[in-house]
């Protein structure tokens, strides 16, 4: 990820041991348990956002309590945008102000305070959330590069953003990655990933196995049969299959899950698999 920090391609995200924006959480051991297992087992890249915080239960917290002092090796990813706290998703557009220039350096003080840190390795910023006519991409990048500049940030990326925006960032400011939507049944970015990959940019997509919708079709069934293997470890084979700049961050609650997609990282998937899976 822009040379100078290098991560194994399977990575893990962190918004599923909050239960945030919704949904089913792990208790507070299983969660600290699922960090210091996944570090064990070799990932050193984690994405997390200070936003990532439901009924008191906070992803930056739980990374620092899992994990710090934290290894020489491990990257750790934020995320500053619209929201600046878990609770402003219910906030109607007007109110959002993560991306005024006080926004984003509270969002990003919230993630270096909760994480105990210095200074960010990776901080994306985040668009989207808001009509892209009311707040345009250039403002806030420039905002986090000064804030790169007094060095409170290692390195910049972008995430929820399109070809365009992706293209205008560059012109900006030096981008490490990218985090779009991207999984074997949501492909609108085949063509950013592969223009990703020319200019070394890391390409990490979010919601790899389907997110809130699991991946389910006959034709991943039977690759996964056909490799004792289950439908989610499949869906992440591909993205590795599909470029080498990809890095994923399949996030889970679950020890057991946790080690089936650090296996994916293993499984092979062969020529006909590939077309098969189309």
């Amino acid at each position: 990820m822009n040379g100078d920090l290098n991560v194994a391609r399977i990575g893990y995200g962190a918004m599923k041991l909050t239960g945030w924006p919704k949904g089913e959480r792990p208790g507070r051991e299983t969660a600290l348990a699922v960090l210091r297992r996944a570090v064990e087992l070799g990932v050193n890249h984690i994405d997390t956002s200070h936003y990532y915080s439901r009924d008191g239960v906070a992803a930056n917290e739980l990374i620092r309590e899992a994990l710090s002092p934290y290894p020489d090796d491990l990257v750790i990813v934020t995320k500053v945008g619209a929201l600046v706290e878990g609770s402003d998703l219910a906030l109607p557009a007007h109110e959002m102000t993560g991306l005024t220039p006080d926004g984003l350096r509270r969002g990003v003080e919230a993630n270096l305070r909760s994480l105990g840190v210095d200074r960010l390795d990776v901080v994306n910023l985040r668009m989207g959330d808001l009509d892209r006519s009311q707040t345009g991409l250039a403002g806030p990048l420039e905002t986090l590069l000064a804030l790169r500049e007094e060095g409170l940030i290692r390195h910049l990326g972008v995430s929820n953003v399109t070809a365009a925006e992706v293209e205008q960032a560059r012109t900006i400011a030096p981008i490490a990655c990218v985090q779009n939507l991207y999984n074997l049944a949501r492909r609108d970015d085949d063509p950013l990933v592969d223009s990703c990959a020319r200019a070394g940019i890391a390409y990490v997509p979010f919601f790899p196995v389907g997110g809130f919708q699991p991946l389910t079709t006959a034709r991943l069934d039977a690759v996964a049969a056909r490799h004792g293997a289950t439908v989610p470890q499949v869906a992440l084979a591909w993205l590795l299959a599909r470029s080498p700049n990809i890095l994923l961050i399949p996030g889970t609650g679950s020890p057991a899950h946790l080690e089936e997609n650090v296996a994916a990282g293993t499984l092979k998937l062969t020529a006909e698999d590939l077309a098969d899976l189309g």
